[in-house]
């Protein structure tokens, strides 16, 4: 008897699925901040509204699926170290204003418990606090702060200067990871708004400043 599982249609129903998202993903990368309709979409892969829409459920659901796959995809190209320490995320955001713009409108509109991506973007925030907080609990590497082509040094902290952080200074990190997560999201709104903003050299002052802030030593 054999074992094999009938995948026909539930292959099917996966691969058009990631069709869809695909198209979507392209449609938002190119469309810059007009938005996309689902018309757009459907239009990419030969589909009807109706029929884009029957995979996921409603539109909002749809629009969720997409940025969740643009998050699945950055995990991919882009670790947590990365994006922390040399805000290359942010960068390659500044060329896709369509993307950054369904972000923000999802996200806002996931506020509301009955969203079909309030369990998502709840997840997300809590999982990117604690990856953030730990990230600068530990400090930056040794690397952001040695001259290019020269040996690092090897020198004893400074009697005023903590060798290691405290475990106390946890609450502080996971402080500073909520301010910068909120100001990340923040300086994408203005960005949109006033393209000239710099986004990642923004974030990069404000993470240097909260690593400073963290480093004072507690009375």
């Amino acid at each position: 008897m054999s074992t094999h599982r009938p995948r026909g249609p539930y292959a099917k129903t996966a691969a058009r699925r990631r069709e869809i998202l695909d198209a979507a993903l392209a449609a938002y990368a190119e469309a810059g901040s007009r938005g996309v309709s689902v018309r757009d979409i459907a239009q990419r892969v030969g589909m009807t509204d109706a029929g884009v829409l029957h995979h996921f459920g409603s539109r909002e659901a749809l629009l969720t699926a997409v940025i969740e796959a643009r998050d699945t995809a950055a995990a991919e190209t882009y670790s947590p170290e990365t994006v922390l320490w040399r805000t290359e995320l942010l960068t390659r955001n500044a060329a896709t204003p369509g993307l950054v713009k369904l972000f923000l409108d999802i996200a806002a509109a996931a506020a509301d418990p009955d969203h079909p991506g309030h369990a998502f973007f709840t997840e997300r925030y809590r999982a990117l606090r604690t990856q953030l907080a730990a990230l600068l609990l530990g400090g930056p590497p040794a690397d952001r702060h040695e001259p290019a082509d020269e040996e690092p040094v090897d020198e004893e902290p400074a009697d005023d200067e903590p060798a290691a952080r405290e475990p106390a200074a946890a609450r502080d990190a996971d402080w500073a990871a909520r301010v910068l997560l909120a100001a990340t999201d923040g300086i994408q709104l203005q960005w949109l708004l006033e393209p000239s903003i710099d986004m990642a050299g923004d974030i990069g002052l404000l993470r240097d400043v909260l690593l400073e802030v963290l480093d004072q030593p507690k009375a």
